[in-house]
C-alpha cells in the first residue's frame, strides 16, 4: 500500500483482492470500508473512482485479476479533487459557451504547479492548439476546465494528478508487464482503454509523475459538426427591399472580414474598392455563398461561417489560421443578374400628352444619377444644365438609348440600367465602379427633331377678325415666354408696355415671326418653338441651348406696314398724272405745307400708308427732301419721281 499526498489532493492506491481500509489524515479513528461495487462509491468529502483491467500478468506478476483503486478523499485542509479555473478574463460578450463535443481552438501556456516551470505551449510551437472537447481526446482535466469558455476568454485551469497524467506521468518507462495504452488518467464507465490526446509535449518533455499541472488558456475558436452558417441582419434599407440576392447573381459588397476573437483579416475597405462576384458558382467559400443569399441592396448583416464550411483545415494565408471560423460584416452594394433588362418606372407622366420621343429626335433632360445604394454619381441639376442629346442614335450608353424613347414632356421616369447595358465590367475610371447597375431618375424638359415646324395652337379668337398681321406690319402684343418645362424665361407684363415689333424686319427670331402672323387683333395663341427656329444650340441669355420655347401671345393693336425701305405705299391706283394731284393751288410747284397736306389727305381716305411706328410729320419731310432735288424748298413736276416696289407691287414718291 502506498499513500501520496499533496497540499491540495490525498489519494491512496494498490493492489486488493477484497477489501481496502484506508483513514483519513485527519482523524486515525474514521475508518471506510468497502468492497469491490459495481460502480463508483461517492460520499460527503469523499470521490471514489475505479477501473477494473482484466488481463494475465507474465513471469513475476502471474495470472490473476488487476484492480487499480483509486480513493481520493477531501479533508481539512482540503486535497485538490477537481479541477481548478480562474477565469481572470471575460469578455463583455459571450453568444457561446464550450459545451461537450464542440471543437476548440486555443493558445496555452502549459507549466508545473510547483515550480511555475513551463513544460509546453502553443506560442513555441508557432500554433494554436485545436482538438475536440469532453470526447476523451484531452486529458480529463482539461476537458472539464476548457467546458463554458467563451471565445476570448483567458482562464487558468489547475489540473490534479489524477485528472492529468496520475502517479505514472509522461516519459518514463513504463511499469513492468504493464501496456502504456493501459494507464490512462482516470477515465469511468469505459469498459476498454482510450488513447488520450492531450496538447502534446515537446521533444524529450516529460510530466513528472503525480505532478499538478496548471494550463493558461487563451480561447481562440468554438465549433460544432452540426453547425449551420448563421446569418443576423444588422441594418434593412430604409425604403424597403425591391429583390434580393439569389444564386448565379452578380454581386458588390463591402466587407470586413474577422476572426471569432475581433482579429481582422481581410476587408473591402483596405482596397477602397467593393468585393464583386457571382454568388453561387462555386467562387466564394461554401459558407459566404449561402449567407449572402436573401440580402437586400443596402442590407447590412453579419455572416459567421464555420471552418468547415470555409477554408477547414489548410486555413489561408497567412492571417487564416487551420481551422477558424470566420466572421463577415457585409453591406450589399449592388444586384444584378446577367439576364436582367432594362427597368422604367414612370413616376409622373403627364397629362394629355399629345407626341413621345422617336429614334432621330432631340431631348433635353435632368437627372440624377445614383448605384443601387444610393450613393450618387452624377446629376445635371449640379451643373446647372440639362443633358442634351439624340435619341436611339447611340450617343449614350445603351440602356439610356432604350429608356429614353416613348417619352413625354414633362415625365418623369427612373431608369435602372443593368452593367452589360452601361459600362460593363470595366466602370469608367474612378467615377463608376465595374460592373455597376446605374439608376437614372430623369426629368425630360423638352424634345424636338430637326425637321419640326412651328407649332402654333389658337386658345383664343375674336367673333370680327377682317384684318390679320402680316410682313411689314407694325404690331403690338403681350407675351409669355418659357420653357417647355413651365419655366418661365421672359414676360411683357414685366415691362413698362407691351412690345411692339414690324413683322419681317427681322426684329424678333423666326419662330415667333411665324407665329405672330396671320393674327387678329384681340386673338391668343399658344407657339412651340423647337431651337432651329430660335437661339439654336447656342442658346442666348436665359435660353439655355437647345431649347424648346413655348409663347403665349395676344395680338393687342395692329398697324398696316410697308414693305422695308420705303415710307409711303398707295393702296390703290396712283393718281394719273400725279403732280397736278399734289398741286392743291395749281401754281405749278409743291412747297413742303402742300405736300404734307396732299400726304395727310392720302393716309386719312384710305388711298396710302405711311410708314407706321415713325413720326409722320419726320416721314413727310423726308419723302419731300427725297423729291425736292435742287433743295430749292419746293417740288416741280420735273422732280416727281415714283419709286415701285415690284414684288409687293406698291410705289412710293
Amino acid at each position: 500500500m502506498k499513500t501520496i499526498t499533496g497540499s491540495c489532493v490525498s489519494f491512496t492506491s494498490g493492489f486488493t483482492s477484497g477489501a481496502l481500509r484506508t483513514c483519513c489524515p485527519t482523524s486515525s479513528s474514521s475508518l471506510l470500508s468497502t468492497s469491490l461495487p459495481s460502480r463508483p462509491l461517492s460520499g460527503s468529502g469523499s470521490l471514489s473512482l475505479w477501473y477494473l483491467f482484466p488481463g494475465s500478468l507474465m513471469d513475476s506478476c502471474r495470472s490473476f485479476e488487476l484492480l487499480l483503486f483509486l480513493h481520493v478523499a477531501i479533508c481539512s485542509p482540503g486535497p485538490l479533487v477537481d479541477v481548478v479555473v480562474d477565469r481572470y478574463h471575460i469578455p463583455r460578450s459571450c453568444p457561446r459557451e464550450v459545451q461537450i463535443e464542440d471543437f476548440v481552438r486555443y493558445d496555452f501556456n502549459g507549466t508545473f504547479f510547483e515550480d511555475g516551470k513551463k513544460f509546453d505551449s502553443s506560442h513555441d510551437r508557432g500554433k494554436a492548439f485545436i482538438s475536440q472537447v469532453g470526447l476523451g481526446r484531452l486529458i480529463t482535466g482539461m476537458d472539464r476546465g476548457l467546458q463554458g469558455m467563451c471565445v476570448d476568454e483567458r482562464r487558468r485551469i489547475t489540473v490534479p494528478p489524477h485528472l492529468a497524467y496520475g502517479s505514472i506521468g509522461t516519459g518514463a518507462s513504463p511499469r513492468p508487464c504493464t501496456p502504456v495504452h493501459a494507464l490512462p488518467p482516470t477515465l469511468v464507465g469505459h469498459s476498454k482503454p482510450l488513447t488520450l490526446l492531450p496538447p502534446p509535449l515537446p521533444p524529450g518533455g516529460v510530466i513528472p509523475p503525480d505532478a499538478v499541472l496548471v494550463y493558461d488558456v487563451h480561447l481562440l475558436d468554438i465549433w460544432n459538426a452540426e453547425d449551420q452558417v448563421q446569418t443576423r441582419t444588422l441594418v434593412k434599407p430604409p425604403d424597403g427591399c425591391r429583390r434580393v440576392s439569389a444564386a448565379s447573381d452578380f454581386i458588390r459588397c463591402h466587407f470586413n472580414g474577422t476572426l471569432l476573437t475581433g482579429e481582422a483579416f481581410d476587408s473591402s475597405y483596405w482596397r477602397n474598392g467593393t468585393y464583386d462576384t457571382y454568388l453561387g458558382q462555386g467562387h466564394l467559400i461554401q459558407g459566404l455563398d449561402q449567407g449572402l443569399l436573401g440580402m437586400c441592396v443596402g442590407e447590412r448583416r453579419t455572416i459567421i461561417v464555420p471552418p468547415f464550411l470555409a477554408f477547414g483545415e489548410k486555413g489561408h494565408g497567412t492571417k487564416i489560421p487551420p481551422q477558424a471560423t470566420l466572421v463577415f460584416e457585409v453591406l450589399m452594394v449592388d444586384i444584378f443578374n446577367p439576364k436582367d433588362d432594362l427597368i422604367v418606372e414612370v413616376k409622373e407622366a403627364p397629362a394629355g400628352c399629345s407626341r413621345r420621343t422617336v429614334a432621330g429626335d432631340y431631348i433635353r433632360y435632368h437627372y440624377n444619377g445614383t448605384f443601387q445604394d444610393g450613393a450618387a454619381f452624377d446629376s445635371s441639376y449640379q451643373r446647372n444644365s440639362t443633358y442634351n442629346t439624340y435619341v436611339g442614335m447611340g450617343y449614350v450608353i445603351r440602356g439610356m438609348d432604350r429608356a429614353l424613347l416613348g417619352l413625354c414632356v414633362g415625365e418623369k421616369r427612373r431608369v435602372t440600367v443593368p452593367p452589360h447595358l452601361a459600362y460593363g465590367e470595366a466602370g469608367v475610371g474612378d467615377f463608376i465602379p465595374g460592373s455597376a447597375v446605374l439608376i437614372f431618375d430623369i426629368h425630360v424638359i423638352d424634345f424636338h427633331n430637326p425637321k419640326d415646324p412651328v407649332q402654333i395652337k389658337v386658345t383664343h379668337k375674336p367673333p370680327q377678325c377682317d384684318k390679320t398681321s402680316e410682313a411689314d406690319d407694325l404690331i403690338q402684343y403681350r407675351y409669355n415666354c418659357s420653357l417647355m418645362d413651365g419655366t418661365l424665361l421672359y414676360s411683357s407684363d414685366q415691362q413698362d408696355a407691351p412690345s411692339v415689333t414690324t413683322l419681317g424686319a427681322n426684329k424678333v427670331i423666326l419662330g415667333l415671326e411665324e407665329g405672330l402672323k396671320g393674327m387678329c387683333v384681340g386673338e391668343r395663341r399658344e407657339v412651340v418653338i423647337p431651337p432651329h427656329w430660335a437661339h439654336g444650340e447656342d442658346g442666348a441669355g436665359d435660353v439655355p441651348k437647345s431649347a424648346v420655347l413655348l409663347f403665349e401671345l395676344e395680338l393687342l393693336e395692329l398697324q398696316k406696314g410697308v414693305p422695308e425701305g420705303f415710307m409711303f405705299v398707295w393702296l390703290g391706283e396712283t393718281p394719273d398724272p400725279l403732280f397736278q394731284a399734289m398741286d392743291l393751288n395749281g401754281d405749278k410747284q409743291v412747297p413742303l405745307d402742300e405736300f404734307s397736306d396732299f400726304i395727310t389727305r392720302q393716309v386719312k381716305e384710305g388711298k396710302g400708308r405711311l410708314r407706321p411706328g415713325f413720326d409722320a410729320s419726320t416721314i413727310i419731310r423726308d419723302m419731300f427732301d427725297n423729291q425736292d432735288q435742287n433743295k430749292d424748298g419746293k417740288i416741280v413736276e420735273d422732280e416727281v419721281k415714283i419709286r415701285v416696289d415690284e414684288s409687293a407691287r406698291r410705289d412710293e414718291l
